[in-house]
């Protein structure tokens, strides 16, 4: 049997996003040439939790061990081919212990980790990585606390994990957020409408201040600054009057909130193991104001909209360039601490330049839009000004 330097695993945790795959790939061709073996967890901490630590037992549903080949051929496409899941181990629901563990644990929430830490010594696993946004990190950085030897790698669309300027799967959103709000337009001018679309953002508005920036649209709503309705409504009118086509478009952060009505706008009040219920509905709620408000400020005329989620088609397909870049500097980053012996770090993006910061960064504090530095609160627009210094996607992590 040939042996190893060692077994690193690694997983990914939350929401899919474009580029997980290019991530997982960097770091399995770089192990394997360092002389490690790769170790892929399937559905994120849900594989460590439902893995059975018996050698005899059949884990091949739980876990797989990584080649060339293997990442290889998922390493160009959107997705994670290990699967992912928002499973909390240290808040796991009764109703998703698994069997074998449904003695051993009695309550209604139960924190598994001495589970996931026998688990990881089951399969040998000498550095850890996973691949999430500060939710699945937060639960590693539980993990290096117990000791484990650990590396994160921030993702998530919304680009908000602390510490770092970049997640993995922010620069594809903001594409694909571009691109569908300019198809959109040809519907909304031809009928002389509102365009209102509501993308991904629950308590940081980058997705929607950026691609605003970018020429995607008139106004943008963001979490970090509850709104007007009758505001919006002015601009939005203004804006018609002075565009050819006389129509005008907003983006609406899944998150933002109304001044009068602060809360959240949620599809059901089902929440995950981390305490969040699925966002959805405020582009809705907006889109009926504005239609109902429109004749104060339109002469009178009511003005008709379009309304659109765009949601998961944001996320889904393949990675862009910078996509499948940073995932690439980011492995292979992980791969330099691993060798290093340097645990407890999540690898990041700074001022245009890779690093890497205590992976603690992500509990102890909230990365959000600086409204003051970035957002005219009086216009409900990007602040187009002061870009001298500043990182490619212009909004920092400020550490």
């Amino acid at each position: 049997m040939a042996r190893h330097k060692g077994t690193i695993g690694i997983l990914t945790g939350g929401g899919d996003v474009p580029g997980l795959n290019p991530a997982i790939r960097a770091v399995t061709f770089r192990a394997l040439r360092e002389g490690y073996r790769v170790l892929g967890i399937r559905r994120g901490w849900g594989g460590l939790v439902d893995l059975v630590s018996d050698p005899k037992a059949d884990n091949r549903d739980h876990v797989q061990e990584l080649t060339e080949e293997v990442v290889n051929r998922a390493g160009r496409t959107g997705g994670t081919f290990l699967h992912t899941s928002r499973t909390r181990p240290s808040h796991l629901p009764k109703a998703n212990l698994p069997e074998h563990l449904r003695t051993s644990y009695a309550g209604e929430i139960s924190d598994v980790t001495p589970e996931i830490l026998k688990n990881l010594e089951f399969l040998g696993i000498d550095f850890l990585i996973p691949i999430g946004g500060d939710d699945t990190l937060s639960y590693a950085q539980r993990l290096h606390g117990e000791g484990v030897k650990v590396v994160g790698i921030p993702k998530t669309m919304d680009n908000d994990v602390p510490g770092t300027d970049y997640c993995i799967g922010f620069s594809t959103c903001v594409t694909r957020t571009i691109e569908l709000t300019h198809k959109l337009r040809t519907t909304a001018g031809s009928h002389e409408r509102f365009l209102v679309i509501e993308v991904f953002g629950r308590y940081a508005g980058f997705s929607a201040l950026l691609p605003t920036m970018a020429g995607a649209a008139d106004r943008c709503l963001i979490p970090e600054h509850p709104f007007d309705i009758e505001q919006i409504t002015d601009l939005l009118c203004y804006d018609r009057r002075r565009n050819p086509s006389n129509y005008s478009v907003v983006l609406i952060s899944e998150g933002a909130t109304m001044a009068h009505h602060p809360q959240m706008s949620f599809e059901s009040d089902e929440a995950d193991q981390y305490g969040h219920r699925k966002l959805g509905g405020i582009g809705d709620k907006v889109a009926a104001l504005l239609k109902e408000l429109s004749p104060k400020y339109n002469q009178g005329r009511r003005v008709n909209i379009v309304n659109q989620r765009l949601g998961y088609l944001v996320r889904c397909g393949d990675p862009d360039a910078l996509d499948s870049i940073v995932p690439m500097a980011f492995g292979n980053l992980a791969l330099d601490l691993v060798l290093g012996n340097v645990s407890g770090r999540l690898v990041c993006l700074h001022n245009g330049c890779y690093d890497s910061v205590p992976i603690d960064v992500v509990t102890g504090t909230k990365k959000v839009v600086d409204v003051d530095k970035y957002y005219n609160s009086q216009r409900l627009r990007p602040k187009y000004e002061s870009f001298a210094r500043q990182p490619l996607f212009i909004m920092t992590s400020d550490r």
